[in-house]
């Protein structure tokens, strides 16, 4: 069955950096597009990065423009997102998502099908 297991969150001081990873299995990761959702505390779902089955194209949020970046290794079925300069808004819980194709056509729920457990990541001094 689809699984996929996030890792690398944890507690950072403003400035600083985490680099979340997520590893895929049961289904062709090179296939599929996959991305980066979070939830902050009381609040809903905002997509933050995808990236196409190949990788050779990413699109990140405006509010982490410049600051993350979505890659994948498709050798090792792994996803990463590397995150810079964290602020306090970014605390949230993140979650990897595979998509339903190899390219992401509209930015919402519907466009991915299974998701992982989370990995917190809290930005506080």
């Amino acid at each position: 069955q689809v699984q996929l297991v996030e890792s690398g969150g944890g507690l950072v001081q403003p400035g600083g950096s985490l680099r979340l990873s997520c590893v895929g299995s049961g289904f062709f990761f090179s296939t599929y597009a996959l991305m980066w959702v979070r939830q902050a505390p009381g609040k809903g779902l905002e997509w933050v990065a995808d990236i196409n089955s190949a990788g050779d194209y990413t699109y990140v949020v405006d509010s982490v423009k410049g600051r993350f970046a979505i890659s994948r290794d498709n050798t090792k079925n792994t996803l990463y997102l590397q995150m810079s300069s964290l602020k306090p808004e970014d605390t949230a819980v993140y979650f990897c998502a595979k998509g339903r194709g190899s390219s992401v056509a509209g930015r919402t729920r519907s466009e991915y099908d299974y998701w992982g457990q989370g990995t917190q990541g809290t930005v506080s001094s």
